[in-house]
């Protein structure tokens, strides 16, 4: 898992660090006088924290807090919630209760399966779920029907659904009911309401890649703590994406 925030990281990358929110939100706080250092107003968002520093944000005192992440490979039957109005199971009840203030980044419905990143890492959240950064998201979907090879290239033009025009990255046959498809958006339900606009319904669906992040052998219903160094290639895509540089 990650470390809590070093002393020495610029001003910014601490206060996201700490989950005040987006580093550029951050960048924000500090540069309206929300943020104050050994009692003064610092308006540097570069500034380098050191551990001696006494930092309050709108009037709160902000330390350092555990930054954790995990990657899970959610089962169908389960919503993306801490609790859900209709009674269903929810995703944490596969968490023990020390993990259950992690946030979903993302989702996948109530019938989906597959890959589901879990943080209070508002930086990584942000990067993830901005929609400037087009991070593309790699399913597998399976079809009730065998379906033919016209409809990719409808997918891939875009079709209009119940959520407004939607279109594919790009679209892979895998077999009769089977294939690959690549987004970088995320309307709700996208790819059953894309399906569906080509007179098919999906069957199964199950997301295998978030970035250069795959779900690999994690068996459904299980997790583990995502590693720095793909917490770094996410990043990395991520301000890629956006033309920004760290």
């Amino acid at each position: 898992m990650n470390s809590p925030a070093p002393e020495g990281v610029r001003l910014n990358k601490f206060l996201a660090s700490a989950g005040v929110g987006s580093r550029r939100g951050c960048d924000a706080l500090v540069f309206d006088g929300h943020v104050i250092i050994n009692g003064e107003v610092c308006l540097n968002p570069g500034y380098r924290v050191q551990p001696e520093d006494f930092i309050k944000a709108n009037g709160k005192r902000i330390e350092p807090m555990e930054i954790q992440s995990i990657v899970m490979h959610k089962p169908p039957g389960l919503v993306c919630t801490r609790s859900d109005e209709n009674g269903r199971a929810t995703i944490y009840e596969l968490l023990p209760p020390r993990l259950h203030h992690l946030a979903h980044v993302g989702r996948l419905d109530l019938d989906s399966e597959g890959l589901l990143i879990l943080s209070n890492d508002g930086e990584l959240s942000q990067a993830l779920t901005h929609p400037s950064h087009s991070i593309k998201k790699l399913y597998q979907v399976t079809t009730e029907n065998a379906f033919e090879n016209s409809i990719l290239s409808q997918l891939e033009k875009g079709v209009f659904t119940e959520v407004g025009k939607a279109r594919a990255v790009s679209v892979k046959r895998l077999s009769s009911r089977r294939m690959e498809m690549v987004l970088n958006t995320g309307l709700k339900r996208q790819i059953r309401y894309m399906v569906q606009a080509v007179g098919h319904r999906v069957k199964r669906l199950v997301r295998v890649r978030i970035g250069d992040l795959t779900i690999n052998t994690l068996k459904p219903g299980k997790y583990r703590f995502l590693e720095p160094a793909e917490r770094d290639a996410l990043m990395a895509l991520s301000e890629k994406k956006s033309g920004r540089k760290s």
